[in-house]
């Protein structure tokens, strides 16, 4: 087993980074799963990897340097760091406030750029680490009602690109991962804007008939083991991809939408969710 195995997970109580932290914990790993909701300590005798929970908000930054504190006081070094945590709220953008847009930025993109910022410190002095960003297939396709959503996760994937090119002198790693539809808790916790709820909205026919085409293919998409076991291939490699994106149809789709017009690109997706 390398000895380069201390992992900080956020996100980990539920969904993806549950899984994920289970299938290190197999492999070996110990990981520090940190999430508002306290996930489960647990501990794999066959492969002596465990997890060990640890309660955090990733838009507090004074949770996430205690939390970093108790893992430098007990490990010494951080060698992977997975940010994970996230949300989803719907609505179209005309019905979404400033502060719900904010709202939805705190987490998944400033929610990174909290974590990151407490850890860059330590891996530029061990002169080591790996640093996997989770974005989505989202953040490069524009998903009609979850616009705000889109764009953090488009945000997550540029930062996480140029944090590569930045920390590389430092021997630094950085991948960001970019799933597709996946069967997890985000359907039925997804949030709607306030004014998307009024019976006057102008986009209710459009935005009920987007959201529960969504919510199918999400229900309907990849488990998480399989977009966990990507990102454990990708913490084994020597060198980790920039962007890595599980599945063979979500690769596909990638590749297919950055040869057509954007003009076309916006019909398909038009299409597909009306």
């Amino acid at each position: 087993m390398n000895k380069e195995n201390i992992v900080f997970l956020t996100g980990g109580s539920a969904g993806l980074g549950k899984a994920t932290a289970e299938l290190l914990m197999q492999n070996g790993y110990t990981v520090y799963s940190a999430s508002r909701r306290l996930a489960e300590r647990q501990e794999d005798p066959s492969s002596q990897g465990k997890i060990i929970p640890l309660q955090m908000d990733v838009t507090d930054i004074p949770s996430i340097t205690a939390a970093v504190s108790a893992i430098m006081e007990k490990e010494g070094r951080i060698d992977i760091l997975i940010c994970n945590a996230g949300n989803g709220i719907a609505g179209a953008i005309e019905e979404t406030s400033p502060e719900e847009a904010k709202f939805q930025f705190e987490t998944n993109f400033f929610g990174t750029v909290n974590v990151v910022h407490e850890v860059l410190p330590i891996m530029r002095k061990q002169k080591s680490g790996k640093i996997i960003t989770t974005s989505s297939v989202a953040g490069f396709i524009p998903i009609p009602y979850q616009g705000f959503y889109s764009a953090s996760k488009a945000a997550v994937k540029i930062f996480s690109q140029t944090l590569s090119i930045e920390m590389k002198q430092f021997n630094v790693q950085c991948c960001c991962v970019l799933p597709g539809d996946a069967k997890t808790e985000f359907t039925q916790s997804r949030k709607f804007t306030q004014a998307s709820q009024s019976p006057e909205s102008a986009y209710t026919k459009k935005r009920e008939k987007a959201v529960s085409i969504m919510a199918h293919d999400e229900q309907n998409g990849m488990r998480p083991i399989e977009i966990s076991r990507a990102i454990l291939s990708q913490i084994r490699k020597k060198k980790m991809s920039i962007v890595s994106i599980p599945g063979a149809k979500y690769k596909l789709i990638s590749f297919a939408f950055r040869l057509v017009p954007n003009r076309f690109m916006l019909y398909v997706v038009d299409k597909l969710y009306s």
